[in-house]
């Protein structure tokens, strides 16, 4: 089986931020993702270049189109999500961003009315039907097929880094799960999403690929939903793991920092180098580490075990990248990160609104949505 590659010029980016639509009366989440999608749509046919529906009618996704820095990506969304917000408004409806919704059960939210989706539900039943999570997703452009596997592969050491960031859903059904991203494991339980296998190069990704649309597992590659994967028709590499973000700052800083580090692997394969690939048992216990314990895990950072607060090796990560960041003009962006580190991940900023107001998750409803409306500014 053969998959065409839309090999990138540069290390271009694009980034996808699922929005959760809340009904501001009741604080939790409403299916008006058809209304709101007719009302910006041109025609009112509720296609719209940069807005789509998702799995649930209570998200709405936002997509960049293709960009340079992480400064454009982040006015590209700012725009559409204010379109999104004013027809939302209109409609008593809210918009904000976390990896789960604090308090709503996904047994009362209705599915998009989609082919695609409805399959989904038919194939993987009740683990599909709880999918009532959401992220943010980026997109990095590479030069050739045969660098994607090799990225994608070196980039799993850095798993940890970008969930302990983004970590935003302690919360499910109004009960605290203990972990910083929750989202993370539901996720897992598909069948072909969670960690990727370590694949050899681009001929063993399309033999695989192959093996499991002839074996009925997958209908197209687009169901393969790795925290890592290629994304053939775009020509990047795409970042799933990330929990949703709920202001433009954050998701700056991820993209960044994301962007940076495909641009110094593909820059090493061109100059010769054999990226390195962690052992699988490795990425396994640090993805499970940072959705436990956000940026308070230690992770394991060699195969004798050594350990490492995963705060200190994001920072020493930044201050490593920050030559590359000023090359892709996002240094602003990736120097950030230490910043929201000492602010706290949204994880940690739920369960202090939540602590302050005697266990109560509406209020974390509200400060996720003010959070939402405060960031939007750029």
């Amino acid at each position: 089986m053969r998959i065409d590659f839309t090999s990138s010029q540069r290390t271009s980016l694009g980034v996808e931020w699922e929005l959760e639509l809340v009904d501001l009366d009741t604080r939790q989440l409403t299916g008006a993702s058809d209304a709101i999608l007719a009302a910006i749509s041109k025609d009112g046919d509720g296609e719209h270049p940069k807005a789509k529906h998702e799995l649930l009618q209570s998200c709405i996704e936002v997509i960049t189109g293709i960009c340079q820095t992480v400064a454009e990506a982040k006015a590209d969304l700012a725009a559409t999500v204010d379109e999104v917000a004013t027809a939302a408004a209109e409609r008593n409806v809210g918009l904000m961003c976390s990896g789960t919704h604090p308090i709503t059960d996904w047994s009362t939210q209705r599915i998009t009315d989609n082919d695609r989706y409805m399959q989904l539900i038919e194939r993987n039943q009740w683990m599909a039907r709880q999918l009532q999570i959401f992220g943010v997703h980026v997109h990095c452009g590479i030069r050739s097929p045969h660098k994607a596997i090799p990225i994608v592969n070196a980039l799993l050491a850095y798993l940890p880094h970008f969930l302990a960031l983004s970590a935003s859903s302690p919360y499910w059904i109004g009960s605290d799960t203990g972990l910083a991203s929750y989202r993370s494991k539901i996720f897992e339980a598909l069948p072909t999403a969670g960690l990727p296998y370590q694949l050899s190069g681009w001929d063993e990704f399309e033999r695989y690929m192959a093996l499991l649309i002839e074996s009925h597992a997958i209908d197209s590659i687009r169901e393969v939903w790795w925290d890592i994967r290629p994304h053939p028709n775009f020509g990047t590499v795409e970042l799933r793991i990330c929990d949703g973000l709920p202001t433009l700052d954050e998701i700056g800083c991820v993209a960044a920092l994301a962007q940076c580090l495909v641009e110094r692997f593909d820059r090493q394969i061109d100059n010769g180098y054999t990226l390195p690939e962690p052992r699988p048992w490795l990425v396994r216990e640090n993805k499970w580490r940072a959705a436990r314990y956000g940026l308070d895990a230690e992770i394991v950072i060699d195969n004798s075990g050594r350990l490492q607060p995963v705060k200190d090796a994001i920072t020493d990560l930044v201050d490593d990248l920050l030559p590359i960041a000023r090359k892709l003009d996002c240094a602003a962006e990736l120097e950030a990160i230490p910043r929201l580190i000492d602010r706290g991940a949204s994880y940690q900023r739920q369960r202090a609104t939540a602590a302050e107001n005697a266990g109560a998750l509406e209020p974390v409803v509200d400060s996720l949505l003010a959070e939402m409306r405060e960031g939007l500014s750029l």
